[in-house]
């Protein structure tokens, strides 16, 4: 085997690459070795200049931007003239008595205490609002014409409630007696004078008539949330607004209930109270009128358009003591009665002359015992039979 250099050079073309990698390495050191030697400012400069300089530099902190003060305003000095504070005393309070000074000097001293109770110490509760002023009804319905105490207005769901309500207790009648309503009702104070009224001037003369006087009123229904009759998702009753009221009876001082839907009440009287209920209320509804007001009387103060008014009450007569349970018996003037022939005497028109002719004959052929009576003969005809079918097939 022959391994002489010449021989081998052209089995391995190595020596040609091994002189271009040597050139190119000492092309690379002659490069990077100027900047090897060159000022470490300017390695450092040039090191931060490239993306991966800061991977495992170390170098000092940047200095921070200088911090600038805000200018903050100071409070005003105190004026010489002003009185010395005292250790101790809260700064609210100093501020109410100076404000309450102040106020002193505008106002008359009545007008500063009140402002320096409001003014209060720190922490209590703000005081309640003040109720509004009375209204006109309020101011007209005394304790000379009711006892009917007011009481806070009512808010609820659906418009429920109302304003301006009263608490009405008694009715005040015109010789100071009063006319106790049991239990007392809610109403509003319109509603309330006019109930007030009404009995007054018209159940009170009335009462005296039949030599008593009222003493107490029976309330069925008052105020009650709810819908018309009770139904659920029906329209807002005017109980519901306060604006009602359902009486049953009117109690005397004689102790004589008038139950204004009893038939056995006398009708003038009834209708005396149905009248003058009429005449004041824009809804009066009693018996007659539908199911729900059979046993007592509805009365309320709706507004509706044109002033239209509903009065519906019917007053019934008193029902008999007695129920007629037979028919009554027949007088004896009257005509006798005329029945209609019946078919089948049609037929047998032909035996009614010798029906005659027999009960013409003399008393004595018919109760001859030596003549036989006549036997009735025997039926002739055959009883109708059925025709049994032959079968077909046979």
């Amino acid at each position: 085997m022959n391994c002489s250099a010449e021989k081998a050079s052209r089995k391995w073309a190595y020596g040609a690459f091994g002189r271009t990698a040597a050139a190119i390495v000492t092309v690379a050191v002659a490069l990077l070795l100027p900047g090897a030697l060159s000022e470490p400012a300017w390695a450092a400069k040039a090191s931060r200049s490239a993306p991966w300089g800061d991977l495992f530099g170390i170098y000092p902190p940047k200095p921070r931007a200088k911090v600038q003060r805000a200018a903050v305003p100071l409070p005003r000095p105190r004026p010489a003239d002003a009185p010395a504070a005292v250790q101790g005393r809260p700064k609210a309070e100093e501020a109410a008595k100076e404000t309450s000074k102040e106020t002193s000097k505008e106002a008359p001293k009545e007008t500063s205490k009140e402002t320096a109770k409001e003014a209060g110490k720190p922490g209590e509760p703000a005081p309640a609002p003040q109720p509004p002023p009375p209204s006109a009804c309020r101011l007209a319905l005394t304790d000379a014409i009711a006892i009917a105490p007011s009481i806070p207005d009512i808010r609820g769901a659906g418009g429920c409630g109302g304003e301006d309500l009263v608490r009405l207790e008694a009715i005040v009648l015109p010789d100071k007696r009063q006319v106790s309503v049991k239990p007392a009702a809610i109403l509003r104070c319109a509603m309330a004078s006019a109930l007030a009224d009404w009995i007054r001037n018209d159940i009170a003369p009335l009462a005296e008539r039949l030599g008593s006087t009222v003493s107490d009123l029976d309330n069925f229904d008052s105020f009650e949330c709810r819908g018309r009759n009770r139904i659920v998702g029906a329209r807002l009753s005017e109980h519901g607004r306060a604006n009602a009221i359902d009486i049953r009876a009117i109690k005397l001082a004689n102790g004589r209930s008038i139950s204004l839907t009893d038939r056995t009440v006398p009708r003038d009287l009834r209708e005396a109270v149905l009248h003058s209920a009429c005449a004041r209320f824009s809804t009066v509804l009693g018996p007659g009128s539908d199911w729900y007001h059979e046993d007592h009387i509805h009365l309320d103060l709706m507004e509706r358009r044109n002033n239209y008014r509903i009065c519906q009450w019917d007053v019934w007569d008193p029902l008999p003591q007695k129920a007629p349970l037979l028919p009554a018996a027949r007088p004896e003037e009257a005509p006798p009665r005329e029945v209609a022939a019946k078919p089948d005497e049609d037929k047998s028109g032909a035996a009614r002359p010798a029906a005659e002719k027999s009960s013409a004959a003399p008393a004595d052929a018919k109760s001859d015992p030596a003549k036989p009576e006549a036997e009735p003969k025997p039926a002739t005809s055959k009883p109708a039979t059925k025709k049994r079918r032959h079968d077909r097939r046979s």
